[in-house]
């Protein structure tokens, strides 16, 4: 697990923008029942993520006409039961971080 000093400065990337962590297993799949679209961020402390998936996550939904009803959170390496849960539901595809995935109605429609 990395030390929080170093990942909470990296979740306020996205939580100070709007983005809903889920720390548990069970806030997962509440957050993923809800009705209509959710878009959850895979986040995570490498250049990969701060280079380019936190800030095109953020202009994405900044510059988009359309948005999903939810933004969600979860950061790998660190929220380890949580991406635990988050990656049940983004099967058939492995693990990946950072990634970004839209559901709608629960359902994986789109992964990145």
């Amino acid at each position: 697990m990395y030390p929080k000093e170093i990942v909470f400065p990296m979740k306020e990337e996205l939580t100070d923008n709007g983005f809903e962590e889920l720390l548990t297993p069970e806030a997962v799949d509440e957050s993923l029942a809800k009705g209509g679209t959710n878009l959850l961020v895979v986040n995570s402390v490498c250049g990969c993520s701060a280079g380019t998936a936190r800030p095109g996550v953020l202009m994405a939904v900044a510059n988009s006409d359309k948005k999903p009803n939810y933004l969600t959170t979860s950061f790998a390496g660190f929220d380890m039961d949580a991406v635990a849960k988050v990656r049940e539901h983004l099967l058939p595809y492995p693990p990946s971080s950072p990634s970004v995935a839209l559901f709608k109605d629960g359902k994986l429609v789109h992964f990145i």
